[in-house]
Parts: C-alpha cells; structure tokens; sequence
C-alpha cells in the first residue's frame, strides 16, 4: 500500500490547551475573546467595570473639585446640580471623594490580589511537582492558613505593623503597603490549592511525559508545558480575589482599622456615613453602590473568563 506517513504533532501542540475546540483560522486569544463574547452578563460587566474605572481616573481631571474642601454652608446636602452626590458632614463634595476613593479601593484590590497570586502559584506549583514529604508539608501549611480566622488575623496583624510601617512609608503609604501585604497575604491558599490540583493533573499528561522523555528538565517542564496550562483556572480566580480584596478592604475601613479620615476610600466613607444614615442616606449610598456594582461586575468578568479559558467547554 502507498501512502505518505502523516507527521506527528509536535510535543509542543499536544497539550489541553491546543486541544481546545477553536473556531477554524481564528488564534487562541481571538477564540478566547469570541467564547466571552458569548456570555453577555460578562460582556456588560466589562462595560461597566471600564465605566468605573475611567470615571475614578479620568472624572477628578474633569470634576475639578479638591476632595478636602470644607463648605459648613452646605453640610449634608443631598444630591444636586452643585453636588452630584451630595455633601458629607463637613460639606465637602462625595463625587470628588468618591472618584478619587475609587482609585484607593481598586488599586488595593489589584495589588493584593497580585500578591495572593504571586504566593499561591509559587506555593501551588512547588506542591505540584513535589511528592512525599514536601507536598505533605507544604499542604499541611496552606491548610493551617485556611484554618486561620481572617478577620480577626487581619485586625491583629494591621494593630501590631501600622505604627512601624507608617514611621517608615508615612502614614497613607504605611497603611497601603500594610493592607495590600495582609490582605494578599492571607488570600493565597485558595489559589495555591488550585493550582497545585492543576499541576498534580498535568504532569501525568501525555504531552509532558512526551517532553520529559526527550530529555527536558523539571524547570522546563514547568515553564514551557504545565504553567501555560495550568493558568486558565488561575486567571479566573484572580479576578474574584479582586473582588475579595476590595470587601476586605471595605469591612477593614468600616470597622475604623483602615485608611484615615483624609484618604476617603469606598469602605471609609461607609464607615464616616454610619451615624447619619437616617438624615442623609446619600453618603452611604454612593460608595456602598459602586463596591457593589464593581464586586458585580468583576465576578461576573470572572465567570465569562471561565468560560472563555476553558478548553472542554464547546461555545
């Protein structure tokens, strides 16, 4: 019988992710934008996720006023043509505040969640390609900080570093640096579980035992063939730790422990709002919205992404 042999896939394109059910001549990012597409709820929550976000960095360039200044004429004043949002107890404008404590709780937010993926995937990916011992005790640690109370640990952690750290950044930087570091510091496990089921998953794969019998070492095995896969998941639960972040970040700041009075983020400005809430609703209105509508809009950008980067599910 004649016939040409048919070439064998590359080691490099046997792997779950180019297995993915594709879209004919359409790249993996460009299937992976059409597979989002396809969940609308996800797609709108980018839109309105974008809307926050130009309006906390570009709105203090056009709503030209200081967040400090002090009007006891129009103390808690509701909404008007003057004030947008309103005014808060010392008069001064909960729009600018607003804005510019948007850029606070969204940065937070993306620092600590750069920090719990950073721990996690270093942590998750030692874990998954250890054994014995080494995976027992990293494991038996990330089940430790699990066990943790989060709250309470965090409350105690930011009462005994602020004062060193705000000696040292200052007060605005101190507290930043502190709540980012605790904060991300305390959400890593989730993500280092996940990617340690991943790597425990892959390692087994065919392509990478392929990989490993033409001669390829462990750090490359890593890099090259199980990490690239293993990020799908990975890429979807940093988003949600976002969200989480900006609700630690909030309840740290209502419950007083948080920014000072100066640096107005959304959780600070629900707390200063508290004993007003009967005469002027508004204060807490406003900030507690946009945590709601960003947390929303981020899970469900979690949620469309999951769809998009999975390579079993056919869209």
């Amino acid at each position: 019988m004649s016939g040409s042999i048919p070439a064998s896939p590359s080691v490099e394109a046997i792997g779950p992710a180019a297995a993915a059910p594709r879209a004919a001549g359409l790249s993996p990012t460009a299937d992976a934008w059409r597979r989002f597409r396809k969940h609308r709820l996800a797609v709108v929550s980018l839109f309105v996720l974008g809307v926050i976000v130009f309006a906390v960095l570009i709105g203090p360039l056009i709503w030209r006023v200081p967040i400090d200044a002090i009007d006891f004429s129009a103390m808690l004043q509701g909404p008007s043509l003057a004030h947008p949002c309103g005014t808060d107890a010392l008069g001064q404008d909960l729009l600018a505040r607003l804005m510019y404590g948007g850029k606070i709780s969204l940065a937070v937010g993306v620092a600590a969640m750069l920090v719990a993926v950073i721990v996690g995937t270093l942590i998750g990916a030692i874990s998954g390609m250890a054994s014995g011992r080494l995976d027992a005790a990293v494991m038996w640690v990330t089940d430790m900080f699990l066990a943790l109370p989060q709250l309470p640990l965090l409350l105690l952690l930011i009462y005994l570093f602020r004062p060193a750290l705000q000696r040292m950044l200052g007060e605005q930087g101190g507290i930043f640096v502190l709540i980012v570091t605790v904060i991300g510091g305390l959400r890593w496990m989730p993500l280092a579980r996940l990617i340690r089921a991943q790597f425990l998953s892959l390692r087994e794969k065919e392509f990478v035992e392929a990989a490993r019998a033409l001669g390829a070492s462990k750090l490359r095995l890593v890099i090259r063939h199980i990490m690239p896969n293993a990020m799908g998941p990975a890429i979807v639960a940093a988003t949600i730790e976002v969200a989480n972040a900006i609700i630690a970040e909030s309840t740290l700041s209502f419950l007083g422990v948080g920014f000072p009075p100066d640096v107005p983020s959304w959780g600070r400005m629900l707390y200063d709002s508290q004993d007003y809430l009967q005469i002027a609703p508004h204060w807490a209105l406003f900030p507690g919205s946009a945590i709601f509508l960003a947390v929303l809009s981020i899970n469900f950008i979690g949620d469309g992404l999951r769809d998009a980067l999975d390579p079993r599910r056919v869209i």
